[in-house]
């Protein structure tokens, strides 16, 4: 099956948000308010809501937690609405850049997500302006130390994943977001639970930087993934290693 690998990029990220567990959970508890809110409380019939467990669950957020935050969502008394909101725009040496956010204060969000591309060398735009280069898939991840990579490649293609990339010492799966949970669920019974996996988008233009954009650029995507109301950032650039 054909390859992109996108690892090594996309261990940075991990990398930094590893080190962030309470926002990890913070975020991991409004994806499952705002999935419960817009379909119904039981993941067997919300597929939103059920990809959001998961998600929790891969951030390591407790049971109870979990539980809490759908009860929370389906309230009579909780008056908390999150607003989905998609950012796009371009980052020094021409960087292109998806922010998701949730936020009960779109004001707010979009001033701070603009004065952060600004101070940071980037550029906001409309929505649309970068979006055409990125498609939304499940991603997940396996270290080839881990579990014999021939039997999870065999796996994947039975799954009909979209893609399936045995490169720098991991195997790559790329699935369509609707067969994410089914995927997933399917891989961690019989290989464990994988080095990382979400829903993300991604891109097949990759932006290769010198070294003066690539410092720029991941004081950016830093900044931007601090800001309170993001979810999640996403580019097309290929980190100097």
């Amino acid at each position: 099956m054909a390859g992109h690998s996108k690892f090594k990029n996309i261990m940075h990220r991990k990398g930094a948000q590893d080190k962030k567990k309470a926002k990890a959970f913070t975020r991991a508890v409004k994806e499952i308010i705002v999935a419960a809110k817009t379909g119904m409380p039981d993941p067997n019939f919300n597929p939103r809501l059920r990809t959001a467990i998961i998600t929790a669950k891969q951030a390591n957020l407790p049971k109870d937690r979990i539980d809490n935050a759908i009860k929370k969502a389906t309230s009579a008394t909780d008056g908390i609405n999150y607003e989905e909101i998609r950012y796009e725009g371009y980052g020094p040496g021409g960087v292109a850049i998806i922010v998701e956010t949730l936020t009960d204060n779109k004001n707010r969000t979009a001033s701070d997500v603009r004065s952060t591309f600004s101070k940071h060398g980037g550029a906001l735009g409309e929505q649309g302006s970068v979006g055409y280069m990125f498609r939304k898939v499940g991603y997940i991840v396996y270290e080839e130390k881990d579990i014999d990579k021939n039997k999870i490649i065999e796996l994947a293609i039975e799954l009909e994943v979209d893609d399936c990339i045995d490169e720098d010492g991991v195997v790559e799966i790329l699935c369509n977001t609707e067969k994410y949970s089914e995927t997933i669920e399917t891989l961690e019974q019989k290989f464990g639970k994988p080095l990382e996996s979400e829903v993300k988008w991604i891109s097949d233009i990759m932006v290769e930087l010198d070294e003066e954009n690539n410092e720029k650029i991941l004081k950016l995507l830093d900044a931007l993934d601090n800001l309170d109301d993001v979810q999640s950032v996403n580019s097309n650039c290929k980190f100097i290693n």
